[in-house]
């Protein structure tokens, strides 16, 4: 378990985390999302005493990361996939890290095998592509067989394969009752992976909770009907309280009442459909939602647009301590 409280980070004037308090729990994959700049590396860091709090504390199974008796036993981390000594190979690499911590030496070859790199023990590691600096950070991580795992940006030069591996990885490593927290900025991916999420943006916690409700809280559906009567479909849903819009000619969209209803009233009234579908928001839509105003480094593409219809308040809730229900 990752327990921070009122946890805050300053570097001179510039308040990079920002008095914030979260659990990940243990048996749950918790995503950490964030625009760049936000505090997500940051807050890492710290969780693994590479950065210490200005204020505030960060614990591990109920101890900071530098009062764990043996670090790499119950906390294994990817941060940066390039921290590698370019001359060693990779068995080497690992090699020395379990010697270091005193795990047997034939876990090296599982870890290898399990990251699928044991055709490339023998290799240098300056030689390695990003996705097998990847690979073998994953490695290091899994050596210890620890009970606390975090990885920043892991499937970074991944070919579609290894996505899946991370994905496939990480849902294991949590149905095994292990505490599993990854950042990414595929939301695609996380929608897949996480069960739980944090959102945070310049570095205050934006929101958390379920992938769902994080969705359901920033987001609505929408339903696209299409009708050579759309003008009257227009004014029978207004009469029933329904607003719609019209994007273009025979086409009405609405996110204030599902299909269904809005079939039923258009067949009481004798209206022609040739579509009814409901496009489902999704944690993209959410995420872009949530952090539009957290974004500290903007392009100059123009403004995307904002989905139609109300938006519920988006709660701060607390990611729960205990097991998290997993989505259907």
């Amino acid at each position: 378990m990752i327990e921070a409280v009122n946890l805050t980070k300053r570097y001179g004037d510039k308040v990079a985390v920002d008095h914030i308090s979260f659990t990940v729990a243990p048996g749950t994959v918790t995503g950490f999302l964030g625009p760049n700049g936000a505090g997500k590396s940051t807050t890492m860091r710290m969780i693994m005493g590479l950065d210490k709090p200005t204020t505030g504390s960060i614990k591990v199974n109920g101890r900071p990361y530098r009062f764990l008796p043996a670090p790499l036993r119950e906390v294994g981390a990817l941060l940066d996939a390039k921290g590698l000594h370019g001359s060693r190979t990779a068995r080497a690499h690992l090699t020395q890290l379990a010697v270091s911590n005193a795990i047997p030496t034939r876990r090296v070859d599982e870890v290898l095998e399990l990251t699928g790199l044991t055709a490339v023990a023998k290799k240098r590691v300056k030689g390695f592509s990003l996705g097998m600096g990847q690979r073998l950070g994953m490695a290091a991580a899994l050596l210890g067989d620890p009970q606390v795992l975090l990885f920043d940006e892991p499937v970074n030069g991944l070919d579609p394969e290894g996505v899946i591996w991370v994905r496939e990885t990480c849902r294991r490593l949590a149905a095994e009752g292990r505490t599993v927290f990854i950042s990414s900025h595929l939301m695609s991916e996380m929608a897949q992976t996480a069960d739980h999420l944090l959102v945070i943006g310049r570095g205050r916690i934006l929101t958390s909770g379920l992938v769902q409700d994080v969705i359901a809280s920033a987001t609505s559906d929408t339903v696209r009907v299409a009708s050579p009567q759309a003008g009257d479909l227009a004014r029978a849903l207004a009469a029933q309280g329904i607003e719609t819009a019209a994007p273009e000619p025979n086409i009405l969209t609405a996110t204030t009442a599902p299909a269904a209803r809005i079939g039923e009233i258009a067949a009481a009234n004798g209206i022609v459909l040739h579509e009814l579908a409901t496009q489902r928001a999704s944690l993209e839509d959410a995420y872009l939602e949530l952090t539009g105003n957290s974004v500290e480094y903007t392009t100059g593409q123009p403004a995307r647009p904002q989905p139609t219809g109300p938006r519920r308040p988006q709660p701060v809730q607390p990611v729960p301590a205990g097991h998290g229900a997993r989505r259907a």
